[in-house]
C-alpha cells in the first residue's frame, strides 16, 4: 500500500477502511526494508508503537477518538526529549542521554493519540551535518541516496519524504524545517516564535529556535500544528495562545490576497538554480491563475539578514556549548566544533549590534506586510548537491533564503515547486506576518490543490 498522509489517514479511520494496527506495522515495515540505505531513524521504537496503536485503536472502534491525530504514525527529530527513549542529538555528548520527561511539544502529540515510531537523524545539536564522523550515520535524500537531505532536520525530511513515516517534528534556527522540506520534496512549517513551546527541546539558538511539523502537505501540517501550539509554562518565550484551528480555514483559497515576490533573494543575493527559478515563476502564475494579486517587493539585501542571523545563532550557540567545549571538545563531531567555536570570536559589542540590526530589520519586515498579506521566495537556491560534497561551513558559507523569517519570527511554510536537474525537488516558502500561521498555510493548501507535486514519490518509496 501506498502510506497515507496526516488527514488521509484520518479519514481512512474513520471510514474503518484502514486500523492504526494496520498502519503502524507498515510503516515498521517499510523501515526495516528501505531505511538501511537512508538512516533517517536513530532508534525505532517497535514496542511503543504498537502499543500506541493498539490504544488508538481500541478508542476509535468505542467511537472516543481523541481528535484526527489519533492513530497517526509520527517521530521526533532527536533533539526533542521523549521519556524513558533515548534523545542523543546524534551526538557522543549525549549518547547515554534518557530523558524522564516529555518534551512540551512530544506530550501534546501523545496527547491527540499520535502513534511514536521512535526518533530520526538530526545534524549534531541541530547545526554541525552532515557529518561521517558520528555514532549514526546522517540521512541521505529519498530522491537520490548520494545526495544531502538540507538540515538540520535531515531525518525528518528523508523519512517523511520515503514514506517511513507520515510526519514529524522539526526544529527550524535558519532554516532547519525548510531546507529539508524543499531539498526532499515535502512540506515543512516554522510557526511563528513562540506558537509552539519548545520547553524540552535541546535548543540551538533560543531566540532564533522554533519548533515545528513536517508532514507531505499543508493540510497535514495544520492538522499538526493545532495539536503542537499552545502555551508551554517552560518555554519563557512561549506566546501563551494555541493556534485556532487553521485546518478549517484552509478552504479560504487566495483570491484577492496580495503576495510580494522578495526577488533580490533569489535572483541576485543567492540565485537559484535555472529549474527552481522556473519552478517559482509556475507556483507564481499559478497564485495568478487561483485570484491572488502578485507583486514584486523590495527588502534588504540577503547579507544583512544572514549576517543578523549568523551572529546570534553562533553566540548563542557557543553559550550553550561553550562548558563541553572545553572540558569535551574531542567527543564533538569535526563539522560541530569548527562552526560552533566561531562563537567565542563574537563579542557582546557584535551580538549586540546583531540585536539592534534586528529590530530594523524586523520593521522593515513590518513595513512590507502593510502592503503584502504574504511574501514569497526560494527557501534553497537550487537541487539538493551531493552529500560527499556539502559546503564545509553549511548555511554559514552563503546566505541563507530562510535566516530572514527566523529573523522575524513569522510564519514560513517550505513546500515543493517541481523537480530539476538528476530529477530532485526544488521547493519555494511563504511567510506571512506574526502569528498569520493559519493564512501561510492556506496559501500552501490552495497551491497544493490546484498542483500535484507534493503527492508524488521518489521510486525508493513507490
Amino acid at each position: 500500500m501506498s502510506l497515507p498522509g496526516v488527514a488521509e489517514a484520518a479519514a481512512l479511520f474513520r471510514a474503518r477502511k484502514l486500523s492504526p494496527v494496520e498502519l503502524a506495522r507498515e510503516c515498521l515495515a517499510r523501515i526495516a526494508r528501505l531505511d538501511r540505505g537512508l538512516h533517517a531513524f536513530v532508534t525505532v521504537t517497535e514496542e511503543r508503537a504498537m502499543a500506541d496503536a493498539r490504544a488508538a485503536e481500541a478508542r476509535l472502534m468505542r467511537g472516543a477518538a481523541l481528535g484526527p491525530l489519533d492513530g497517526v504514525p509520527f517521530a521526533h527529530k532527536d533533539i526533542v526529549a521523549t521519556a524513558g527513549i533515548p534523545t542523543t542529538a546524534c551526538s557522543r555528548i549525549l549518547r547515554d542521554n534518557v530523558p524522564s520527561a516529555d518534551a512540551n511539544v512530544a506530550a501534546r502529540l501523545a496527547e491527540a493519540g499520535t502513534v511514536l515510531l521512535g526518533k530520526l537523524t538530526t545534524h549534531e545539536f541541530a547545526l554541525g551535518g552532515p557529518s561521517f564522523d558520528l555514532p549514526s550515520p546522517p540521512a541521505r535524500n529519498p530522491w537520490n541516496a548520494a545526495h544531502f537531505t538540507g538540515g538540520s532536520s535531515s531525518g525528518s525530511g528523508a523519512a517523511i519524504a520515503a514514506g517511513l513515516v507520515p510526519a514529524a517534528t522539526g526544529t527550524d534556527t535558519m532554516g532547519s524545517i525548510r531546507s529539508p522540506a524543499a531539498l526532499c520534496g515535502i512540506t515543512g512549517l516554522k510557526p511563528t516564535y513562540g506558537l509552539v513551546g519548545r520547553g524540552g527541546v535541546f535548543p540551538l539558538a533560543q531566540s532564533l529556535d522554533h519548533v515545528g511539523p513536517m508532514a507531505r502537505s499543508a493540510e497535514d501540517c495544520a492538522l499538526l500544528l493545532q495539536a503542537m501550539a499552545g502555551p508551554d509554562r517552560s518555554d519563557p518565550a512561549s506566546a501563551g495562545r494555541p493556534a485556532g484551528d487553521p485546518a478549517s480555514a484552509l478552504a479560504g483559497g487566495v483570491t484577492g490576497l496580495r503576495i510580494g515576490v522578495v526577488r533580490r533573494f533569489h535572483e541576485q543575493d543567492n540565485r537559484g538554480s535555472p529549474a527552481a527559478l522556473a519552478n517559482l515563476e509556475a507556483a507564481l502564475q499559478t497564485f495568478r491563475d487561483l485570484g491572488a494579486q502578485v507583486a514584486n517587493v523590495e527588502l534588504p539585501p540577503l547579507a544583512d539578514w544572514h549576517a543578523v542571523a549568523a551572529t546570534i545563532m553562533l553566540a548563542e550557540a557557543h553559550g550553550i556549548h561553550g562548558p563541553w567545549l572545553r572540558a569535551r571538545f574531542s567527543e564533538y563531531g569535526a563539522l560541530f566544533r569548527e562552526r560552533v567555536v566561531l562563537g567565542a570570536a563574537i563579542s557582546s559589542e557584535h551580538y549586540l549590534a546583531a540585536q539592534r540590526r534586528r529590530r530594523v530589520l524586523c520593521t522593515t519586515m513590518a513595513e512590507a506586510f502593510t502592503r503584502h498579506d504574504l511574501l514569497v521566495t526560494l527557501v534553497q537556491p537550487g537541487e539538493a548537491p551531493p552529500i560527499e560534497g556539502t559546503p564545509r561551513w553549511g548555511v554559514l558559507e552563503l546566505g541563507s533564503l530562510a535566516a530572514p523569517f527566523n529573523v522575524t519570527g513569522g510564519p514560513a511554510l517550505a513546500l515543493p515547486t517541481g523537480f530539476g536537474e538528476g530529477g530532485l525537488p526544488t521547493g519555494m516558502q511563504i511567510a506571512g506576518p506574526a502569528f498569520a500561521d493559519a493564512l501561510v498555510l492556506r496559501a500552501g493548501h490552495a497551491f497544493q490543490q490546484a498542483t500535484d507535486v507534493h503527492r508524488r514519490w521518489p521510486a525508493l518509496a513507490a
